[in-house]
């Protein structure tokens, strides 16, 4: 039953999110319980959007702050079971975590600049990749994007801030698009995924 709708379902494009600096705010350092999220309000407010569309919206991010002994794997997922939560407010809710536990000295296929995540959650649900759209506001987000084959967006809500736009780190890797969040970035996302179809 599965594999004869594979092919059919294979054709959809995904909304691939990076977490925090893109759904909430960018944290000093990691955000290691439930109480230390902070929901960016439009972010919430774009995804609402894309959910009515039906678009599936997907979080890959790197969360090395378990390698470090920082919070846990239940700790992690409690964050998650709470962003989802606070997205509900907003008639909102993100479709599947794909997370990276590992530190850059793992050498892991998973950690972002590597696409591991993304071709992952693309296999497990059946997502065409040359269709899709990856948000992220780093470099690693943007090389891991496009070595998946997706179309790349940086918005400046969180690492990378509009001051540092003429640095090596963006020049270097440069995105598709560029916006200033999440919200800010919806219709060149909308206009992506309708040319896709």
């Amino acid at each position: 039953m599965r594999g004869e709708r594979l092919s059919e379902k294979t054709t959809r494009p995904a909304l691939f999110l990076d977490r925090d600096g893109v759904i909430n705010a960018d944290p000093v350092e990691f955000v290691t319980k439930p109480e230390e999220l902070h929901l960016l309000p439009s972010s919430a407010e774009a995804i609402a959007h894309f959910n009515a569309l039906g678009v599936p919206v997907i979080v890959c991010s790197n969360q090395s702050g378990v390698a470090k002994g920082l919070y846990t794997l239940e700790a992690l997922k409690q964050i998650s079971e709470r962003l989802q939560e606070m997205l509900r407010d907003y008639h909102a809710h993100i479709d599947a975590f794909y997370y990276c536990p590992h530190d850059d000295a793992d050498n892991c296929d998973c950690r972002k600049p590597k696409p591991g995540l993304l071709l992952r959650a693309a296999r497990e649900h059946a997502i065409a990749l040359e269709k899709s759209v990856f948000v992220g506001d780093s470099w690693r987000d943007i090389i891991a994007g496009r070595a998946a084959g997706v179309r790349t967006v940086l918005v400046l809500s969180g690492h990378v801030k509009p001051e540092m736009l003429d640095s090596p780190e963006v020049t270097n890797h440069p995105p598709d698009h560029i916006a200033p969040d999440l919200k800010g970035a919806t219709e060149w996302i909308l206009n992506q995924l309708n040319s896709s179809e």
